[in-house]
């Protein structure tokens, strides 16, 4: 039986509990949290998945409220270990591997497609999140009936992480070697060198920003960056530049431009202060089927964390997109010799 209860967010958000069992890590009973907006009664066949990032959860209530003008149902999900989701004594967003994720992905569209009658699911990620839910799609593809047959529409990846920024010595093999093996033996080490707030300042309402969200579940220096974790994602990303088949269509969102800055100026408003746009543009032909890259002047990391002009911007090219969508579905549903 499923049960929904009142969500922080307050009026028109419930919540409701994913139990995973035991954590392949070694840290307990693990749950994922799956949130709706329902302001009034669900109607329609169609809804929104969201994913959340590092870092972060979904607290993005605009984004929900956008949708739903469009005509979608609107779900999130907080990963195990992430935001509503995690536990006393276990480590924020730690995983050892991302194919763990796909447990709570397959009961989060389950879940939503009991919600909406069986109908189609478009998806929607952020930078990390970005990275897993192609991962998992390419692996849904692999199952008989494909990503489309388990209900999937499109999908929609919000400044992803395809590659490790910085320094090209950072993406050498000799340094892809020290992770893993520091993955394997010192799973929970933190990586060195972490305590920039450069990105949480330029969003927090209480420092240089407009976003009001909960610091426990994203603290403005981020999480501490783990050996473990990060092998699991450089796995990732080699698996994403080896190419994938999704299965489905894609709008990439990014930036026009990076800044990268060891503290807070008014630059990185109208940056991406997290990730290099130029890897998002490079990988994004791998993801398979047809890509729609979108580069957004003056946006942030988060599109849709961004000022008010660059996500005006970011919201007509997503309804563009998903007037396309429509089409595309539509077109593809037409009897073979049928005019429209």
């Amino acid at each position: 039986m499923t049960t929904w209860v009142p969500d922080v967010l307050g009026d028109g958000y419930q919540q409701l509990t994913i139990p995973l069992g035991a954590d392949p890590d070694g840290e307990g009973e693990v749950a994922a949290t799956l949130v709706r907006y329902q302001p009034g009664e669900m109607t329609g066949d169609r809804a929104v998945l969201y994913v959340h990032g590092f870092t972060d959860y979904f607290f993005q209530q605009h984004l929900a409220e956008h949708f739903a003008e469009q005509g979608y149902s609107f779900f999130a999900l907080d990963l195990r270990k992430c935001g509503r989701s995690r536990r006393p004594g276990q480590t924020p967003h730690f995983v050892t591997d991302l194919r763990l994720y796909d447990t709570e992905l397959d009961e989060a569209l389950r879940l939503v497609r009991e919600q909406i009658g069986g109908g189609q699911v478009l998806l929607v990620a952020h930078s990390t999140g970005g990275l897993i839910l192609p991962l998992w799609l390419d692996r849904l593809e692999r199952r008989p009936g494909g990503s489309a047959g388990a209900g999937v529409a499109g999908l929609i990846l919000n400044s992803p992480w395809f590659d490790l920024q910085g320094p090209g010595l950072l993406r050498s093999a000799g340094t892809t070697a020290a992770i893993d093996a520091l993955g394997r033996v010192s799973s929970k080490t933190p990586i060195p060198g972490q305590k920039l707030d450069t990105y949480g300042a330029s969003l927090h309402v209480g420092s240089n920003g407009q976003w009001e969200y909960d610091l426990d579940w994203k603290p403005l220096t981020g999480f501490p960056v783990r050996f473990g974790w990060l092998r699991a994602i450089r796995r990732g990303h080699a698996e994403l530049h080896h190419g994938l088949d999704i299965g489905v269509p894609s709008l990439i969102l990014r930036s026009k431009r990076t800044v990268f800055a060891s503290r807070y100026n008014p630059s990185v408003d109208e940056a991406d202060a997290v990730l290099d746009v130029d890897q998002i543009a490079r990988w994004a032909g791998c993801l398979g089927n047809r890509t729609t890259i979108v580069p957004i002047d003056g946006a942030r990391h988060d599109v849709f964390l961004s000022t008010a002009k660059p996500l005006a911007e970011a919201f007509r090219e997503v309804d563009l997109w998903l007037a396309w969508l429509d089409a595309h579905h539509l077109d593809n549903d037409r009897p073979t010799g049928a005019s429209a």
